[in-house]
């Protein structure tokens, strides 16, 4: 169906996306949440993401330019008057991700047709323990986001972008009744901010964890800190980098 975008949180909503539920699908395929996230043009942005993320040896040289960019590019080119789903999860991980697709949408669009797609109940952080009939459910539970609050919270990007903690703790309280996955996500990146030891609460996490299995090995203290600290929603490339660091402490 024509004019009908959806903005996915990843790839692998992309794979189980319900061919009942029409529309060109674009995926958000960005890691926010990780690394540098300066530059005031997309240009800039994009050069920093892809110097950063190919810091990991998983990531090919080029490969964000090659399947990232054309991706946000899409988003940049959605005609204006088309009505957009974005499906985006509760967890900080995909919540930053949807902040900067906000502040895309938010420069060109009258945003009379945006919609948020959320998980249901119980899966807040995982669309994908979710089956077509339950997706079907939730795209039909679709929630409209004002012109007024696209406006507002876009500005949580560049807030986050510049560490400005207290203006994001702002529009979460000021949206609290609406959006009331704002909060949790916030401060689960303040907690992040460094404690005298250097360290923030998924690194003090990880320590626990190590501590509390008595092991240095990966896979099981990152299950566990997956299941305790799913508000983060880290991938295991993130995870590792963190509990590498910790091992050389």
């Amino acid at each position: 169906m024509k004019n009908i975008y959806h903005i996915l949180n990843g790839d692998a909503l992309k794979e189980q996306f319900p061919k009942a539920v029409s529309g060109e699908l674009i995926v958000t395929r960005e890691c926010l949440v990780d690394g540098n996230v300066q530059g005031n043009s997309l240009a800039e942005l994009f050069t920093n993401r892809a110097k950063f993320l190919e810091s990991y040896q998983e990531v090919p040289s080029g490969e964000y330019f090659k399947t990232t960019v054309p991706e946000i590019t899409k988003i940049v080119d959605i005609p204006a008057g088309a009505t957009i789903y974005c499906w985006f999860e509760e967890d900080l991980f995909c919540q930053v991700n949807f902040w900067f697709v906000l502040h895309l949408l938010a420069k060109k669009l009258s945003a009379e047709n945006v919609y948020l797609v959320r998980p249901n109940k119980g899966n807040e952080y995982s669309f994908g323990h979710m089956n077509s009939d339950s997706l079907i459910a939730a795209f039909h539970q679709a929630t409209l986001i004002s012109d007024e609050d696209i406006q507002k919270l876009s500005k949580l990007w560049r807030f986050y972008q510049n560490e400005n903690h207290d203006e994001m703790l702002e529009i979460a309280k000021k949206y609290s009744n609406r959006y009331n996955f704002l909060m949790p996500a916030i401060r689960a990146q303040i907690d992040r901010m460094p404690d005298c030891n250097g360290l923030g609460q998924p690194e003090r996490s990880l320590l626990a964890i190590m501590n509390e299995l008595k092991t240095e090995a990966f896979p099981p203290v990152f299950r566990l800190f997956h299941q305790r600290e799913g508000i983060y929603s880290f991938g295991d490339l993130q995870v590792k980098r963190m509990f590498d660091e910790l091992l050389k402490r």
